[in-house]
C-alpha cells in the first residue's frame, strides 16, 4: 500500500509514528514537505520516503494525508490535481469543507475530512470522521484504520456537524488545559509547591477522565457521587455555580462552533 503524506509537520509526525507502530511499512509511506528539517526529521524517525515538491513523490497513491494549514491547502494540492488516480484523499485540515477540496482536486471525490486532537502526539487522541457518498466501505476502513493509529474514532453522517467535533475535542484539549492551569494556581494559593502542585492537578484530571471512561454511568452522576451534602465539594461546586463555569465553558464550545462554520464558509470560498 502506497500512503502520501502531503505536510511533515507535527500530526503529520503523530500520525506517521502510530502508523507504523500499528504495522504499516514505512517503506510504503511517503511524505512531500520543502522544510529540510521535516523531511530530515522524518526519515531519522521512521525510515519513511521523504520529497521536497509533489513532482518527486509517486502519482495515484492508495491514501493521501492532507497534513497543511487549511489557508494553504489550495496552493498545496494543486499540483496533485490529475495525479491521484483512485487515491483515497484523508484530510486533517480543520474547517475546510470536502465539496472545496474536491473542487481544488480536479473533481476527485474519494473523500474523507477528519479531525484529530493534540492527544493524538501521544497515541491518546479522538478523531472525528465524515465521508463524501463515493468513499466506499473499504474507503471508510482505510481511513479509520489510519487515524486510530493515534487514538480513538467517531463516524459523524453530516459534515455540517464536523464544525461541532471540532468544538468539542478537537478545540477541548485547551479547555482542560486550562482547568488544569486553575487547579495549579489554586495548589499554589494553598502553599504548595509548583511541582506538587503539577502532579495533583494533572493526575486528578487523569484518574477522573479514566474512571468516566470506565462507568457507563453519566458525568452529572459520577460527580453528584463525589458531593457530599455539606461537605467541601459541594462548597467549591456552589461557587463554581454561582460564577457560571459550566455556562461558560458551554457558551465557549457553542462560540467554537460558530467560529469553525465561518472560517469554513472564508476557507473554502473561490
Amino acid at each position: 500500500m502506497k500512503i502520501l503524506f502531503l505536510g511533515g509537520g507535527n500530526m503529520a509526525n503523530a500520525l506517521i509514528g502510530g502508523m507504523v507502530k500499528q504495522g504499516f511499512a514505512a517503506t510504503d509511506i511517503h511524505v512531500i514537505d520543502p522544510g529540510s528539517e521535516a523531511r530530515q526529521r522524518l526519515t531519522e524517525s521512521y525510515g519513511v520516503n521523504c520529497h521536497a515538491a509533489a513532482g518527486d513523490a509517486p502519482a495515484a497513491p492508495d491514501v493521501l494525508v492532507l497534513a497543511v494549514k487549511p489557508q494553504q491547502m489550495r496552493e498545496a494540492v494543486a499540483p496533485l490535481a490529475g495525479r491521484l488516480g483512485d487515491a483515497l484523499v484523508v484530510s486533517i485540515a480543520a474547517g475546510l469543507g470536502m465539496t472545496a477540496l474536491a473542487r481544488w482536486l480536479g473533481d476527485h471525490r474519494r473523500i474523507v475530512r477528519c479531525m484529530p486532537n493534540t492527544p493524538a502526539l501521544v497515541g491518546a487522541g479522538i478523531t472525528g470522521l465524515c465521508a463524501l457518498p463515493e468513499v466506499d466501505a473499504a474507503g471508510r476502513a482505510l481511513a479509520d484504520r489510519v487515524l486510530r493509529a493515534v487514538g480513538s474514532t467517531v463516524w459523524i453522517d453530516d459534515e455540517a456537524q464536523m464544525d461541532g467535533v471540532t468544538a468539542l475535542s478537537g478545540s477541548g484539549p485547551a479547555y482542560v488545559f486550562l482547568f488544569i492551569e486553575a487547579l495549579q494556581q489554586a495548589a499554589d494559593e494553598l502553599g504548595f509547591s509548583a511541582e506538587q502542585g503539577r502532579q495533583l492537578a494533572i493526575e486528578t484530571v487523569r484518574g477522573a477522565a479514566a474512571l468516566a471512561a470506565a462507568s457507563n454511568d453519566p458525568a452529572a452522576l459520577l460527580r453528584e457521587r463525589v458531593t457530599s451534602k455539606g461537605g467541601t465539594t459541594e462548597a467549591a461546586l456552589q461557587v463554581m455555580l454561582a460564577r457560571g463555569v459550566k455556562d461558560g465553558i458551554v457558551a465557549g464550545c457553542l462560540a467554537a462552533e460558530a467560529r469553525g462554520r465561518e472560517l469554513g464558509k472564508q476557507l473554502g470560498g473561490d
